[in-house]
């Protein structure tokens, strides 16, 4: 009996045991699946991978901020990739939709690699990422300051940025970063995000002779605040090399600007001409350039004060003289002459380096005047009530 029992009992207590383990397991196998589905659109389904994928199935990012690809830089980087492969894979996000990739950052390997016509490409895959502000962000902030990036390219995306993602209808979907936001993502400051974002205001010719280095990036800022027929015509001169220098030019688009501001105050346009007007040549007009609109009494006051200025400039005659003594004496000689006078041999080089200074101010600003009075002397105001009753 008591064999028996035992005998009987023992495998009662195994089949249960054994029994058991099986039906957990496929409950767990069952349940396992219904947990990771329900939490994909809080995030599980957001994953990043390394792999290899075909270069035929990843396409261009509409939205990408860069439009100009060196075509030479382009065919030196397929022959590398020919030779010794791709070094640094490419990012891109997969569309479940189309089973395709999008480029999210490596544009111009993944182009050289079409050139080298490589079948496969190593790609950082992003999985479960939408098409966003984020995505347009990194895109933005690894292509800023290459040095084959253009200054439109770069103030389009940083506007973007900027304006946030809108729908065809102009409906805003996303909200916009500001300037601050866009300077730290991209890792510039905020004055030059500000600045290149300004460069939008050039008509659509001045951008060109920008993307094509036909027009300094510094001298395109003070350009974009001229209207657009000042702009062309500003662009025609600098072109024609009508400037000694592109700080010429500067001061020249800052007195333009200037002027077009008095003029918008007076109720007129003023266009930049490319000759003289006639007109102020009239009544000794020529001896006072772009004084033709103001009344006699300030005229009168303008040839009084010019006569007063004229007189004292002639004796920087007497300073330049000096001047030269100075620079022509030899050293030696010098060091007798001087040493022990008042102020001594320093004194009188910290008064020569106060005039140095003094001109180099003066230098700049007689620039700017000259600058103000080609500008007066080559414009032409257009009464704007005259101008709508011959249209």
């Amino acid at each position: 009996m008591t064999a028996t029992e035992t005998t009987t009992k023992a495998p009662a207590k195994k089949a249960p045991a054994t029994k058991a383990r099986p039906r957990k397991t496929a409950a767990a196998a069952k349940a396992a699946p219904a947990k990771k589905t329900a939490p994909k659109p809080t995030g599980d389904d957001m994953r990043t991978q390394l792999r290899t994928i075909p270069t035929s199935k990843i396409d261009r990012d509409p939205g990408q901020p860069r439009e100009h690809f060196d075509d030479a830089s382009l065919q030196e980087l397929a022959k590398s990739m020919s030779k010794l492969g791709q070094l640094q894979p490419i990012t891109v996000r997969y569309i479940q939709e189309t089973k395709r990739f999008t480029l999210v950052m490596g544009e111009r390997r993944w182009r050289a690699a079409q050139i080298a016509k490589l079948p496969q490409m190593q790609a950082v895959v992003l999985h479960g990422v939408s098409e966003g502000r984020e995505t347009f962000a990194k895109a933005v902030a690894e292509n800023v300051g290459r040095a084959d990036m253009t200054a439109i390219e770069e103030a389009k995306a940083f506007r973007k940025l900027v304006d946030g993602q809108v729908d065809e209808d102009g409906k805003q979907t996303e909200p916009g970063y500001t300037v601050d936001e866009v300077a730290e993502l991209v890792g510039k400051s905020a004055a030059y995000v500000q600045w290149r974002i300004d460069l939008l205001r050039l008509c659509p010719e001045a951008q060109q002779a920008l993307v094509k280095n036909q027009l300094p990036v510094g001298l395109a800022w003070y350009v974009g605040k001229l209207a657009d027929d000042n702009q062309v015509r500003f662009l025609a001169r600098w072109v024609r090399g009508d400037f000694k220098s592109a700080r010429d030019a500067e001061s020249f688009a800052q007195a333009l600007h200037t002027e077009e501001k008095r003029q918008e105050q007076q109720g007129s346009f003023f266009v930049l001409s490319d000759e003289v007007a006639a007109a102020r040549k009239d009544n000794g007009q020529d001896a006072l350039p772009g004084t033709l609109d103001l009344p006699e009494e300030e005229r009168e006051r303008i040839t009084a004060d010019r006569a007063k200025l004229l007189g004292k400039i002639e004796k920087l005659g007497t300073a330049g003289e000096i001047l030269s003594l100075l620079a022509a004496t030899d050293p030696e000689e010098l060091a007798l002459l001087l040493a022990g006078t008042p102020g001594g041999i320093g004194g009188h080089r910290l008064r020569v380096k106060h005039l140095q200074d003094i001109a180099t101010k003066a230098m700049a600003n007689l620039r700017k005047a000259e600058m103000v009075a080609e500008v007066r002397a080559s414009g032409l105001k257009v009464n704007p009530d005259a101008e709508t009753t011959a249209a």
